[in-house]
C-alpha cells in the first residue's frame, strides 16, 4: 500500500495531538502572515500615492510575484526533499531580516523606487521557498477528515487578520510614515518563528528512501502534474481566475485615486471591505459549506469573481464600490479552501511540495503577467472599462474550459472522489489517485 493510501485510511486518532499542532501552525503563519500583509499595504499604497502611475503598480505587481513564480519551481522540490518546518523557519527569518533592513535605508533617507522594488522582489523569493512547504504541511499535522475544516479555519483567521492588516497598515502609515510599518513585520516574523518551533511536524517515509537527482524530482512533479488531470484542470481555473480579476483587483486603489480620492482612509476601508468578506465566507466553508461539492464551490466562486468584477466598474459611487469588493472577498474563502483541500486529497503525500510549488508559479506569474498589461493600460483607458473588460473574459473562458471533455471529465473525478471519500469506500490506485471515469474524448486544455 502506497503512502496516500495510508493517508486516506487514518483518522482523527492517528494523529496524536493534532489539534494543538494545527492551532500553534496556523497561528503562527497568521501572525507573521499579518505583519507581510500590512507591509503589502502600505508599499502598495506608497507606490500608488507617490506615483499615481499604472505603470508603476505594474512593475510592483512584477516585483511582488515574478520571483516568487520562478522561486517556487525550485521551493516546492525542497518541500519534498528538506524538513519543511525548517524551511519555513529560514524562509521567514529571511524575509524579516529584508525587511529590517529596508527599514534602515529609508531611514537614512534611502526611498527611490528602485530600492523599494528591489526589497519586496527579495521578499518575494523568500515566500516561494516558504509558501509551498506550508501549504505541504497541513497535510501533515492534520487527519484527512479533518482538512476541508481545518483550511477553511485557516482561510477564516488569515481574513480576519486581512481585516486588522490594512487598519493597522493605514493607522501606522497615515500618522507615522510607511517605516513604522517594516518594524511591525520584524516583529510578527519572529513572533511566527517561534510558534513554529513547537510545531510537531512528522517527517515523510520517502525522505530516508530519496535516491532521485533535485533535476529528476522537478521533472516527475511537472508530469506528475501533466497526467493529473484533476490538478491539471484546476491548475487552469486558477490561472485564469489570476490573471484576469487578481490582477485587474491590483488597480482599483489606483481607480479610487482618480475617482473618489487620494485620502488613506479611502484604501483602507476598500480593504477592510474586502477582508471582512472573507471572514464571513472562511465561516461558511469552515462550517454549513465544509461538505459541499468542491468543484461546485469552486466554480461559484469563479463566476462570481467575474460579476463582482464587472460591476466594480461599473459602480456609480464609493459606496457601491465597496458593496462589490466585500462581495469579492466573500468568494475568496469559497475559492481557495475547495481548491487547496482537492490538491491536498488526490496528491500523493511526497509529491505535495513540487504541486504546491506549482499552484505558487501560476499564482506568481498569473499576476505580473496580467499587470504587465492592465498596468499601462490603465495609463492609457479608465481602470472601470478594465475591470468591465476583465470579467466578461473570465466567464467566457470559465464556460469553455467547463464544456471541452477534458473539463467535464476532471470535474466528473473530482466528484467522485469525494463520492468516494465520504462513503469511506474509495481506495487509490497504485499511482496514488483514485479511480476516475475516462473521459470519452480524450483532450488536453
Amino acid at each position: 500500500m502506497t503512502d496516500d493510501a495510508t493517508a486516506t485510511s487514518l483518522s482523527s486518532a492517528d494523529f496524536p495531538h493534532w489539534k494543538r499542532n494545527v492551532a500553534l501552525f496556523l497561528s503562527g503563519q497568521t501572525i507573521s502572515l499579518f505583519g507581510s500583509m500590512v507591509v503589502q499595504y502600505a508599499v502598495m499604497w506608497w507606490v500608488t500615492f507617490e506615483t499615481q502611475s499604472g505603470l508603476a503598480i505594474a512593475l510592483y505587481a512584477v516585483a511582488a510575484f515574478l520571483p516568487q513564480g520562478i522561486v517556487s519551481i525550485f521551493g516546492g522540490v525542497l518541500a519534498d526533499r528538506m524538513n519543511r518546518k525548517v524551511l519555513v523557519m529560514a524562509a521567514d527569518g529571511t524575509i524579516a531580516a529584508v525587511t529590517l533592513a529596508l527599514a534602515f535605508f529609508m531611514l537614512n533617507g534611502f526611498s527611490d523606487l528602485w530600492i523599494i522594488l528591489l526589497a519586496v522582489a527579495v521578499r518575494s523569493v523568500g515566500a516561494g521557498v516558504q509558501t509551498p512547504a506550508v501549504q505541504a504541511m497541513i497535510p501533515q499535522i492534520a487527519p484527512p477528515d479533518q482538512l476541508m475544516r481545518v483550511n477553511g479555519f485557516f482561510q477564516t483567521v488569515q481574513s480576519a487578520m486581512a481585516l486588522l492588516a490594512p487598519a493597522a497598515a493605514g493607522a501606522v502609515y497615515g500618522l507615522f510614515g510607511i517605516v513604522p510599518v517594516f518594524f511591525i513585520d520584524v516583529v510578527t516574523a519572529v513572533v511566527g518563528i517561534g510558534f513554529l518551533v513547537f510545531v510537531s511536524v512528522p517527517t515523510l517515509a520517502t525522505l530516508a528512501e530519496k535516491t532521485t537527482s533535485y533535476r529528476d524530482d522537478l521533472v516527475e512533479g511537472a508530469r506528475y502534474i501533466w497526467n493529473h488531470r484533476i490538478v491539471r484542470w484546476l491548475l487552469v481555473v486558477f490561472a485564469v481566475v489570476f490573471l484576469l480579476t487578481v490582477a485587474p483587483s491590483f488597480i482599483t486603489p489606483l481607480m479610487v485615486a482618480r475617482t473618489f480620492g487620494t485620502e488613506v482612509w479611502m484604501v483602507t476601508v476598500l480593504e477592510i471591505a474586502f477582508s471582512v468578506g472573507m471572514i464571513l465566507g472562511g465561516v461558511l466553508v469552515s462550517t454549513v459549506l465544509a461538505k459541499r461539492s468542491r468543484i461546485g464551490l469552486i466554480l461559484t466562486a469563479t463566476f462570481g469573481f467575474a460579476v463582482c468584477t464587472v460591476a466594480l466598474g461599473l459602480s456609480p459611487n464609493l459606496w457601491v464600490f465597496y458593496a462589490f469588493m466585500f462581495l469579492f472577498g466573500l468568494g475568496v474563502p469559497l475559492f481557495s479552501a475547495p481548491f487547496m483541500t482537492l490538491v491536498q486529497e488526490t496528491v500523493d503525500p511526497d509529491k505535495h511540495g513540487r504541486v504546491f510549488s506549482y499552484v505558487g508559479i501560476v499564482m506568481a506569474l498569473a499576476t505580473p503577467i496580467g499587470m504587465t498589461v492592465f498596468g499601462p493600460l490603465a495609463d492609457v483607458i479608465s481602470v472601470q472599462l478594465l475591470l468591465v473588460l476583465g470579467g466578461v473574459a473570465t466567464v467566457v473562458v470559465i464556460v469553455v474550459a467547463i464544456l471541452v471533455p477534458s473539463g467535464r471529465a476532471a470535474i466528473a473525478a473530482a466528484n467522485a472522489t469525494q463520492r468516494e471519500e465520504r462513503d469511506e469506500g474509495g481506495q487509490p490506485d497504485e499511482g496514488g489517485q483514485r479511480d476516475e471515469p475516462e473521459p470519452s474524448a480524450p483532450s488536453r486544455l
